[in-house]
Formats: structure tokens, C-alpha cells, sequence
């Protein structure tokens, strides 16, 4: 059982980094503000939040590890904290910069300005 926790932990730590390079990735190539804010909560979420429940799993997996529950529930606990806060922090940015009007919104596709010139 604890083979599994330890690969399957260091899994997820292999696929935060995946996220962490397309989280890069996307805010270097992305077309503006808003996009490279979604690209960055991705890298946020999927670069420290699975990792460190990675880490926690590995830990749990480790029986060389000394404290490993006490490392396991402190990675648990932060993965949550971070998975609540990027997303609210990511919003409050947007919400900020739309109403204060820093950055010019230009939509690829804009429903309703559709429905509105069909009414």
C-alpha cells in the first residue's frame, strides 16, 4: 500500500510540473490580461496545488520519513488554502482591472452583442 501512495504521490508532483510549463507557457503566448490570468491560475492550481497534495500522498508512502504525518497534513492543509485562494485572488484581479478599465476588452465572440443586433 504505501509502494502505491509513494508512486502515485510522485506522480502528481510530475504533473504540476506539466502544469507549471503549460501555466508558462500560456502567459508568454496568450493574446491578452484576462487569457494570461487563466493561464496563470492554471499553473497556480495545477502547479502547487496537485503537487503538494502529491506530497502528501508521497509522504504518507514513505516509511523512511520521520515525521511523514505531520509533512503529509501540512502539504494537505496548504494544497486546500492555496486551492481556495488562487481562484478568489485570480477573480478579485479581473474584477479589479475590468472595473477600473486598465486593459482593453476585445472579444472573439460576443453573444449577446449577436442577439442584441438580431432584436
Amino acid at each position: 500500500m504505501s509502494e502505491i501512495l509513494f508512486y502515485l504521490g510522485a506522480f502528481m508532483i510530475i504533473i504540476g510540473g506539466i502544469c507549471d510549463i503549460f501555466g508558462a507557457i500560456g502567459l508568454l503566448r496568450f493574446p491578452n490580461f484576462y487569457i494570461r490570468l487563466h493561464a496563470a491560475t492554471v499553473g497556480t492550481i495545477g502547479g502547487a496545488v496537485i503537487p503538494l497534495f502529491g506530497t502528501s500522498l508521497l509522504a504518507l508512502g514513505a516509511d523512511f520519513l520521520p515525521h511523514k504525518y505531520a509533512i503529509a497534513g501540512a502539504s494537505f492543509v496548504t494544497g486546500v488554502i492555496v486551492l481556495l485562494a488562487a481562484p478568489a485572488g485570480a477573480t478579485a484581479l479581473a474584477y479589479a482591472t475590468h472595473k477600473a478599465k486598465l486593459v482593453k476588452w476585445e472579444p472573439k465572440v460576443d453573444d449577446l452583442a449577436e442577439v442584441r443586433r438580431n432584436d
